[in-house]
């Protein structure tokens, strides 16, 4: 019987399962984002986001924390240098961050093979777009009920071409 069985079991066998999650696991720790199905993405974002929590630094307070920390995360990634880079880098960098670690965004086209929906997962302070950072350089006009308020382009002198040196004008006297 299925009772309280929450996970998805993505047709595969526990041992299959659990060496796929932590395959894909490495490869989103590594590469900051994956493309993969929608519910294989589902499945992931609950693996590895108690992993990144381990990884921060506030718990990773003392030494014997941090190696503990690093032991368990390694049991579930099997790869050192994804746990590297995990303590290293994405730790630190998602430190202020409550949770929520991972994006899924959907993408529009299906698989071509089945047509199972495909979606690309990635680490939130990793993308430029959608980061803090990015919006700043990106302003927007402010709209409003009337219309977009947009601001008047800015008089700029006109952009004269430089004088190109006349062509050779020498003046043959025969």
């Amino acid at each position: 019987m299925r009772h309280n069985k929450k996970f998805n079991h993505l047709g595969r066998k526990s041992a299959h399962r659990n060496a796929m999650l932590s395959n894909m696991a490495s490869s989103l720790i590594l590469n900051k984002r994956i493309i993969t199905t929608t519910a294989k993405a589902k499945a992931l974002r609950i693996y590895v986001e108690p992993l990144i929590t381990k990884a921060k630094p506030e718990n990773n307070t003392t030494m014997e924390q941090g190696t503990s920390n690093r032991r368990v995360v390694f049991s579930y990634l099997q790869n050192k240098f994804a746990v590297t880079e995990l303590f290293r880098e994405v730790g630190p960098k998602v430190a202020s961050r409550p949770g929520g670690y991972t994006r899924i965004i959907r993408m529009p086209e299906n698989r071509l093979g089945d047509a199972a929906e495909m979606a690309m997962m990635e680490l939130v302070d990793y993308n430029e777009v959608y980061t803090r950072e990015g919006q700043k350089a990106t302003t927007k006009a402010k709209s409003t009920r009337r219309g977009s308020k947009k601001a008047a382009p800015k008089a700029e002198a006109p952009v004269e071409a430089p004088a190109e040196a006349p062509a050779e004008q020498a003046e043959v006297k025969e």
